[in-house]
């Protein structure tokens, strides 16, 4: 079966590190063609990555880069079609929720090749985040859905999508954690920036509807530097998030010379750093879907700064809050942590590291069945 893999964020390339791996034990059955978009292209948000996931070269780099949602999708489809109408692959695999996502997915539609999407159904029924219409579209799209809690295939269901061609296989972002918790545990972050085990907050934060906002953003960045005074907070920042910082005067909110109270900033961190950060933090702030699911996983609150989540299980089940944006409401949020009241929780069915196994599982057993299902369609 010949397969075109794809990756173009940093999300990404956490959920198909484990995807490729597992074709990697069947090189007998699967035919694989990596594609990395380059929708995220430089070192610390792409390369690194890879390396530390165990991900191997890309066999296409499509070399896209930074653009406007429009410009960076209709790219991405240009450069994608030659590679797909040189591969002739049977499906396209992808994942999440980017822009190479649909553009990568819709570019192998019109060809009429079979579309695969891992993570499909989330939701957060909000149409005004990009990411949920490359969801909705990519799910309507797609061939085989493979969905990581109950809620992804409830909402398939409900939008008429055929109860066969869903399969709910758990979460593969979960296989990579799994997978790196041991090279984390050897990871020196916590010393670098002089914190201990329980005593800090982590932060991330890239949503447009919250670092491209300067007056939302400035509230959040209020709420935060507040917090800091009890609680040190470290903030690995996007490069979108640190310009805007730049553009509008806000370093004001942060700790310089590493003394002072603050929130303190450095660079995008690699992913095994970052996991033991987050497994060691008092807790976590985020505007992140995947981080949401890893805070559950490892047990740390997290303190979702967003008025809804495409990831439910996260709060029915594991030990993520929707706070929002208002300034008071994270602080108050923070505090309860702080005074031992945060959420816990538990695992959410199926994620056990053993996501991509199953993926890859359901790929030998039922290749034929769903050639001939679209050819019915």
């Amino acid at each position: 079966m010949k397969i075109v893999c794809v990756a173009g964020a940093r999300p990404n390339f956490v959920k198909i590190g484990p995807i490729v791996a597992e074709f990697r034990k069947a090189p007998d059955f699967f035919d694989i063609t990596l594609v990395h978009t380059g929708q995220h292209y430089d070192q610390a948000m792409s390369g690194a990555f890879f390396d530390e996931l165990g991900i191997p070269s890309p066999d296409v780099h499509l070399e896209v880069g930074s653009a406007s949602h429009a410009l960076q999708t209709a790219e991405i489809m240009k450069r994608f079609e030659p590679v797909l109408l040189e591969r002739r692959p049977d499906f396209v695999l992808v994942v999440g929720d980017v822009n190479s996502t649909i553009a990568c997915a819709l570019t192998a539609a019109k060809l009429g090749i079979g579309v695969i999407h891992v993570e499909a159904g989330l939701r957060s029924f909000d149409r005004e985040m990009p990411e949920e219409v490359n969801r909705v579209l990519t799910d309507h799209i797609s061939d085989l859905l493979f969905v990581t809690e109950e809620s992804g295939r409830r909402n398939l269901i409900h939008e008429g999508i055929a109860e066969e061609r869903i399969h709910f296989v758990g979460n593969v972002m979960i296989d990579s954690l799994h997978r790196q918790m041991e090279a984390a545990a050897q990871s020196r972050v916590l010393e670098r920036f002089g914190l201990a085990p329980g005593q800090y907050g982590l932060i991330t934060l890239h949503r447009p509807s919250n670092v491209d906002e300067p007056e939302v953003f400035r509230g959040i960045l209020e709420a935060l530097r507040k917090i800091s005074e009890e609680l040190p907070l470290l903030f690995p920042m996007h490069p979108r998030t640190r310009n805007n910082v730049k553009v509008w005067q806000m370093d004001g909110f942060f700790a310089r010379n590493g003394g002072e109270v603050g929130v303190q900033a450095t660079e995008p961190l690699g992913y095994v750093d970052f996991l033991q950060l987050m497994r060691h933090a008092r807790m976590v702030f985020t505007d992140s879907g995947g981080i949401q699911e890893e805070t559950t996983v490892l047990g740390v609150p997290c303190m979702t700064l967003r008025l809804n989540t495409e990831r439910p299980c996260t709060v029915e089940m594991g030990t993520n809050r929707i706070v929002g944006v208002c300034p008071e409401d994270i602080v108050a949020a923070a505090g309860e942590v702080l005074a031992g009241k945060g959420r816990t929780g538990g695992l959410p069915p199926l994620w056990d590291g053993k996501a991509a196994e199953r993926i890859i599982e359901i790929l030998k057993a039922e290749p034929q069945r769903h050639r001939e299902h679209r050819k019915n369609d």
